[in-house]
């Protein structure tokens, strides 16, 4: 069975659908999404998590991430950036100490560094996996659910680390809260998978660190 096959087999039984990402269809009410592409993760040496040497999936997940919140930027349509920050000491089983605030590994990449002074960017600090869960405020508001209301976007556009957890968690949490009219507005979530990157570990590698064997 090959990916096409698959993918059809998948598509027969969930909301999916793969299609090449073609930049003249979107619109004013399209979201970008932007998860956890922070040095602890995506930067050569940024921390326990992040690649030990370059990595070619990592550097196009970077590279087209920058090129496409280029152009949301151009055309001032609204970009979420996740990143994942953590107290330092609280722990995040099965994972080992990461993103810890004050340690640099919670900052964007260098090469997306620029987002912080975008108008049309909004940065939500996250300390668990799944980016939705990770944005409920003291006050019980959700800062994604704010922010699509806010910026009335009805199909959101997601990159970022890993396809396979953080991504993952993200997309399928955001498709339920949709299903459950939490977000009105939205129709779509679109991921890109160029824009997207997952680890490539041996498995010593993975199961010295702490990390599910799926990582390797």
């Amino acid at each position: 069975m090959n990916e096409n096959q698959i993918t059809e087999g998948l598509g027969e039984i969930m909301p999916l659908r793969l299609e090449a990402l073609d930049l003249k269809t979107l619109d004013s009410g399209t979201g970008m999404v932007i998860v956890d592409e922070v040095n602890g993760f995506a930067t050569v040496g940024g921390g326990n998590l992040a690649p030990q040497t370059p990595n070619e999936q990592v550097s196009t997940m970077v590279q087209e991430t920058d090129r496409l919140a280029r152009f949301f930027s151009k055309h001032d349509w609204p970009v979420l950036a996740f990143l994942d920050t953590h107290v330092p000491g609280k722990a995040e089983p099965p994972y080992p100490p990461h993103c810890e605030s004050g340690t640099g590994e919670e900052d964007l990449v260098p090469e997306l560094k620029w987002l912080e002074q975008e108008e049309n960017v909004t940065l939500v600090k996250k300390d668990c996996i799944n980016g939705f869960i990770g944005a409920f405020q003291k006050d019980g508001s959700n800062a994604v659910v704010d922010w699509v209301g806010k910026n009335q976007v009805q199909t959101v556009l997601v990159v970022g680390i890993c396809t396979d957890i953080c991504v993952m968690d993200f997309v399928l949490t955001l498709l339920s809260a949709r299903n459950h009219g939490m977000l009105p507005e939205l129709k779509d979530i679109l991921v890109y998978d160029k824009g997207c990157s997952t680890y490539d570990l041996p498995r010593q590698t993975a199961e010295s660190l702490g990390i599910p064997v799926s990582a390797s």
